[in-house]
């Protein structure tokens, strides 16, 4: 609340609009009958003092303990989702005094039946809201159906899926994510220049949302602008250095004019620690994500930018808005677009001291 506001009550919202006290209290609280015209006069005062009820007070004041579930890949220390998962924990340890609780449940998130293993009995229990990183599209719109049907609201992060009735979305937009990929690199390259885009595989089908959308509009950049090399795709997998090793030395024998790299999603580190170990320094890179492997790898200049999307804020403001919808009634905006940050070597320090 702005400061000239800040000791704002509901008997002077009532003055400025013109209304009865009462008549304010049913607008706040969403209860009651009021006029189209007077609950205008009303919402235009809240709105232009900022007037946030008292969550604390009117929480305690119902009693009602409220659970929220959070659904997010599993992960190891420095890895992406942590990040996602520490801005969960921050919210969660704010609304704890209101009778909130999150629980997290957590699936492979190179393996999309283990999306569907975890979520299966995710209605057998009380659960007033989700938050869904949304890898695998398919899963997750069946799972957002059946919330719907239960009248459950929901809210996405990591990516959007359109068409869905999703209380809020909360990340960047992967698309354009992709063509800020595609022309932070091709400006580094020559019209000839060929590219490796290499794709990371586990087990399982695990083909994320996020990553499809990135390389749709990385390529279509591309296109755009002629790009005049070739495209080479590659598998690389998860936990077998070796693997990767003679599939990638064999790409690169057999085409030297590969002089640019891209992954989709945050293991740029495994194409990165190749070249670092090949002393491939001509191979321009660019990744997603800043992990602690991937922020090393930049500060070396082996990674020449990575594109970040705020994932602690994505985590965090998830969580916030499922609890101001169902104690405070109100409703986010249904697309909350996170800024897309360009990370060099050189402004890296600057941004890891203000994440979140």
């Amino acid at each position: 609340m702005d400061k000239e506001f800040s000791n704002i009550r509901i008997v002077d919202i009532a003055k400025m609009a013109g209304v009865s006290v009462g008549t304010v209290d049913r607008v706040i609280h969403n209860r009651g009958r009021v006029s189209e015209e007077n609950k205008k006069k009303v919402q235009a005062i809240l709105e232009m003092v900022h007037y946030q009820p008292n969550l604390m007070a009117r929480s305690l004041a119902s009693k009602k303990q409220y659970h929220f579930v959070a659904i997010i890949p599993s992960f190891t220390h420095g890895e992406y989702w942590e990040a996602i998962s520490e801005g969960i924990d921050k919210a969660a340890s704010e609304m704890e005094s209101y009778n909130i609780i999150v629980t997290k449940l957590f699936f492979d998130q190179y393996n999309n039946k283990a999306f569907d293993d975890t979520v299966r009995n995710l209605l057998d229990g009380k659960v007033d809201g989700v938050l869904i990183a949304t890898l695998f599209a398919d899963s997750v719109i069946r799972l957002s159906q059946e919330l719907d049907n239960n009248e459950i609201p929901y809210v996405y992060v990591d990516s959007n899926i359109k068409g869905q009735h999703q209380l809020a979305y909360f990340g960047t937009e992967s698309y354009d994510a992709g063509v800020i990929a595609a022309r932070l690199l091709t400006d580094r390259l020559s019209s000839s220049s060929d590219i490796l885009m290499a794709r990371i595989i586990h087990s399982g089908k695990n083909d994320s949302n996020q990553g499809k959308n990135r390389r749709e509009g990385f390529c279509h950049y591309l296109k755009e602008i002629g790009f005049g090399g070739k495209l080479h795709e590659v598998e690389l997998k998860i936990n077998d250095s070796v693997y990767n090793f003679i599939k990638l030395d064999e790409l690169f024998e057999a085409n030297p004019s590969i002089k640019g790299g891209i992954i989709f999603n945050s293991t740029c580190y495994i194409l990165g620690n190749y070249l670092k170990a090949r002393g491939m320094k001509s191979v321009k890179l660019v990744g997603y994500d800043l992990i602690e492997r991937n922020t090393q790898l930049l500060s070396e200049g082996v990674i020449t930018a990575l594109v970040a999307q705020r994932p602690e804020r994505q985590g965090y403001d998830g969580i916030k808005s499922l609890c101001n919808h169902l104690l405070f009634k109100q409703n986010p905006e249904k697309v909350n677009l996170m800024p897309i940050d360009i990370l060099l070597k050189e402004n890296l320090k600057y941004y890891l001291n203000n994440k979140l």
